[in-house]
C-alpha cells in the first residue's frame, strides 16, 4: 500500500516506523531540516523536506496514486487543509489528526464531510478510551475495543429473582442501543436469537452504548447496587478532558489536579460536576493532604512523562487500588514492561502507540478481522468490511437473511457507530461487527462479501 504521512512528530514518526515495518511504501513529508536528516538515516521510508499543506508539494509526491494520506502534524488546520487538498487531488483515503473540538462538532456543519476527509483521529481521545474502559468496567469482556468507545461489551449474570428469568428475548423491551450477543449456560455458549429463553445463572454478553449497558444492570440483578468510584486525574491535558467526558456518569467522582491556575478555572467552568485542585501532584504532601490513597483510580496524564511516572509511583505507594500511566514519548517504550510489573502500575498507555495500532487496523485491506473468540469454542466476534460489490449493499438489516448462529451486534458508518436497527441501510464502506458460530462462518460471509 502506498502511504503518505505529513508530520514527523511523536505520532507521525511512530506511524512511519510501524507502517514501513509492515511492508508499506511510505513517504514522510516534514518541514524541519534537522528532523529530515535524522529520519533519513533511521527510517526505511522516503523522507521529503517540504510543506504538506502545499498543493504543489502533494502533486510532486504523486498524491493521486496514494492509497492512504495521513496528516499527523500537531496543527489541526494544517492537517485539515492537507487532507482536503489530498482528497481533491485524488488520494483514496484521507485521515487527519485533530485536537480542537471544533472539528468534531457537527451541530452546524459536518467538517469531516465538508472537507472530504475520510476519518478524523484524536490520539489523546483514543488513549482516553483505553483508560476509560478499565475504569468503567473493571471486569469487562476481553474484546478489543472498537468504534473508539462508542460501542462496548459487558457481561451480566442473571441473579435469582430477576424478572427476565423464563422470558424470551423477543418479549423483552431493552434499550434500542443494546444487543444481547451470546449466552453462556452450563459450559455451553450459544449466539442469542429472538426465541432464546433466559434462565437463572446464565451469563449474558451484551453489546451497546456504554451508558445504556450500565442502565440495564438492575434488570439482570435486582439487588444490584451502584458502586461509586473515586477517580483522580493528574493534569488537565486533552487526554484528561476526553476521559472526563467518557466518565460523565454520576457514579464516578472525579478530582483533577492541575498546576496551571488558568487551566484550572477553564476546567471548573467546563465541568462543574468535578472537583478541580490547583496544585502539583508530584508533591507527596499534596497527595497525602488530598487523601489520594483512598481513591479507586489514579491516572497520570500530563504531557510530562517523568512527572507522570513519579506521581504514579507515589500514588501506588499511598495505596491507590488502580494506577494508570500515560507515556507520550517513545523514550520509555523499553521500560513499559518494568513499569507495569515491578512498580505497581496497572495500565500504561501511549497516544503514539494507540494511534499506530488504530491506524494499522484501519488501513488493513483484509475484508474480515477477528476481534475476539467467544468462550468454550462457541464462535468468533468478527468485523466485516462492506465493499461496493457486496450483495448486502443498499439493503436494510431486516432484509438480510443471516444464517442461524450469527448476529449483527454493531454497525459502523463513516461518521458514527451504533447497534443496528431493523431499518438501518447497509452502505458501501460500512463495517459490521458480527457474532458467528464456526459452522456458519462461511455462509455468513457469503451474505456479506
Amino acid at each position: 500500500m502506498k502511504i503518505i504521512i505529513v508530520g514527523a512528530g511523536e505520532v507521525g514518526h511512530n506511524l512511519c516506523t510501524t507502517l514501513a515495518a509492515a511492508g508499506h511504501d511510505v513517504t514522510l513529508i516534514e518541514q524541519s531540516d534537522i528532523r529530515c536528516e535524522k529520519l533519513d538515516e533511521e527510517q526505511n521510508a522516503r523522507i521529503i523536506n517540504g510543506n504538506g499543506g502545499s498543493a504543489r508539494q502533494l502533486v510532486d509526491v504523486n498524491v493521486a496514486k496514494c492509497d492512504a494520506f495521513l496528516a499527523m502534524t500537531s496543527d489541526d488546520r494544517t492537517n485539515v487543509i492537507s487532507c482536503s487538498l489530498a482528497k481533491g487531488l485524488g488520494a483514496k483515503n484521507t485521515i487527519a489528526r485533530i485536537h480542537d473540538e471544533t472539528f468534531s462538532d457537527n451541530s452546524v456543519i459536518n467538517y469531516q464531510l465538508h472537507f472530504g476527509i475520510d476519518l478524523l483521529v484524536n490520539p489523546e481521545a483514543i488513549c482516553a478510551v483505553e483508560l476509560a474502559k478499565e475504569i468503567r468496567n473493571a471486569g469487562r469482556v476481553a474484546v478489543e475495543n472498537f468504534a473508539r468507545g462508542q460501542i462496548e461489551v459487558q457481561q451480566q449474570k442473571i441473579a435469582p429473582g430477576a424478572r427476565i428469568i423464563g422470558r424470551k428475548l423477543k418479549d423483552l423491551k431493552f434499550d434500542a442501543r443494546v444487543r444481547i450477543g451470546y449466552i453462556q449456560r452450563g459450559g455451553q455458549t450459544e449466539v442469542a436469537s429472538a426465541d432464546t429463553e433466559l434462565m437463572e445463572g446464565d451469563t449474558v454478553t451484551l453489546f451497546g452504548h456504554p451508558e445504556a449497558l450500565f442502565g440495564l444492570r438492575d434488570r439482570f440483578d435486582p439487588k444490584h447496587k451502584i458502586d461509586v468510584s473515586s477517580v483522580v486525574l493528574f493534569g488537565g491535558s486533552e487526554t484528561a478532558i476526553s476521559l472526563i467526558r467518557l466518565l460523565s456518569n454520576p457514579r464516578f467522582k472525579i478530582r483533577i489536579i492541575e498546576k496551571d491556575e488558568k487551566k484550572c478555572r477553564s476546567l471548573a467552568e467546563r465541568f462543574p460536576e468535578i472537583t478541580v485542585i490547583n496544585g502539583d501532584a508530584t508533591s507527596l504532601r499534596l497527595l497525602e493532604e488530598e487523601q489520594i490513597g483512598s481513591a479507586d483510580y489514579f491516572v497520570a496524564c500530563t504531557k510530562d512523562d517523568e512527572e507522570n511516572i513519579l506521581t504514579c509511583l507515589q500514588a501506588s505507594k499511598l495505596g491507590v487500588n488502580h494506577v494508570q500511566l500515560v507515556i507520550n514519548k517513545g523514550d520509555y517504550d523499553h521500560l513499559l514492561g518494568i513499569l507495569r510489573t515491578m512498580l505497581g502500575i496497572e495500565l500504561v498507555v501511549s497516544p503514539r502507540s494507540a494511534t499506530a495500532n488504530f491506524m494499522v487496523r484501519n488501513l488493513s485491506t483484509d475484508r474480515t478481522i477477528t476481534l475476539a473468540q467467544m468462550p468454550n469454542n462457541g464462535g468468533k466476534i468478527i468485523e466485516v468490511r462492506i465493499k461496493h460489490s457486496s450483495p448486502c449493499v443498499g439493503r436494510m438489516v431486516k432484509d438480510i437473511k443471516l444464517p442461524r448462529g450469527s448476529l449483527f451486534v454493531a454497525l459502523l458508518h463513516k461518521f458514527k457507530a451504533k447497534v443496528p436497527a431493523a431499518d438501518d441501510m447497509i452502505l458501501a464502506g460500512d463495517r459490521i461487527v458480527v457474532l458467528v458460530t464456526p459452522d456458519e462462518e462461511k455462509a455468513l460471509l457469503a451474505c456479506l462479501i
